[in-house]
């Protein structure tokens, strides 16, 4: 069925992540032609630094495409928000609005690497519990968190943990690729995923998908970028 895409910047000048129009087909393009036949788009949502509206981010999705379709680039493009854990998501929370994927039975959020939430997984689970699923961004990047494996361990029994492939292939430094390296090897990752903004991040995507075919088998690619996300958009945990 093709690869599923459940974190990627492509939408033009509404984060740090792709500037123009031809920018966003060049890198979704590229995407399409490492196996990825959905790209769920996830612009951040972050007070004081960005937090495009509703409206902004579909008007954005239509022009991509549109720009992708006149270009016969057969790869649709969903919606989705990187919510980062702050007082906007908190009120949000409580509000029962957290901006979803399409279909909103899951949703993508980040937190500090530096302080994260208090009772982090004690809060994820009150969040689990009114229906839709958590899906905490690249938890490769929690250093703290890594230190403690067993708190991973009960983050991932209430949240998807969505490892960025490109730091299997040491893109994002030597921490975050030992953390990958680890997280999918001992089946803690639920899926993994792009996190492109650019150009060079799709390549090194790309690397990455070739490091864990390399190293643990085509199985392994089909569920994390596969069978996993499609389980994950339909609100379930994977095994």
């Amino acid at each position: 069925m093709g690869f599923v895409d459940l974190h990627a910047h492509v939408l033009p000048a509404l984060d740090d992540g792709v500037k123009s129009l031809a920018e966003a087909v060049e890198v979704v393009s590229l995407l399409g032609r490492i196996g990825f036949t959905a790209v769920y788009c996830t612009p951040h949502q972050k007070v004081g630094s960005w937090v495009p509206s509703a409206e902004s981010i579909t008007a954005a999705r239509d022009a991509v495409a549109g720009a992708l379709a006149a270009g016969s680039i057969a790869v649709e493009l969903a919606l989705g928000a990187e919510n980062f854990w702050d007082e906007l998501f908190v009120q949000r929370c409580a509000d029962g609005a957290v901006p979803s994927y399409t279909g909103e039975r899951a949703f993508l959020v980040e937190v500090s690497p530096v302080n994260p939430p208090i009772k982090l997984e004690e809060q994820l689970f009150r969040l689990r519990t009114r229906g839709a699923l958590p899906v905490l961004a690249h938890p490769e990047r929690y250093h703290g968190l890594c230190r403690q494996p067993e708190r991973l361990e009960a983050i991932g029994r209430t949240a998807a943990l969505l490892v960025d492939v490109a730091a299997l292939a040491g893109a994002h430094g030597p921490r975050a690729a030992e953390a990958a390296r680890w997280l999918v090897t001992d089946g803690l990752a639920h899926a993994c995923a792009s996190d492109v903004h650019s150009a060079d991040d799709a390549r090194a995507a790309e690397a990455g998908i070739q490091w864990l075919r390399k190293r643990l088998g085509e199985g392994a690619v089909q569920r994390l970028l596969d069978e996993n996300p499609r389980r994950i958009l339909q609100g379930d945990l994977p095994d």
